[in-house]
């Protein structure tokens, strides 16, 4: 009986996490996010070309739920 419980623990302790994971990525949005470089002093980082130099990260931006307010 023992050997059943963990059987079935084990099966779905590893198929629920690649189910969750399929279903909540319909509801995140990538966004992606620059940031200018600055050096010590705060100016920004210049290239050769004389373009500022920025780091970008792609951000999952959750979708709001819409509530009402009644007062």
């Amino acid at each position: 009986m023992k050997t059943v419980f963990w059987t079935a623990a084990l099966i779905a302790g590893l198929i629920y996490p690649a189910w969750n994971n399929s279903a909540m990525a319909e509801e995140h949005e990538a966004k992606k996010v620059c940031v200018d470089v600055k050096d010590k002093e705060g100016k920004p980082v210049k290239d050769a070309k004389g373009n500022v130099k920025q780091n970008c990260k792609q951000v999952k931006q959750h979708k709001k739920l819409e509530t009402s307010d009644k007062k």
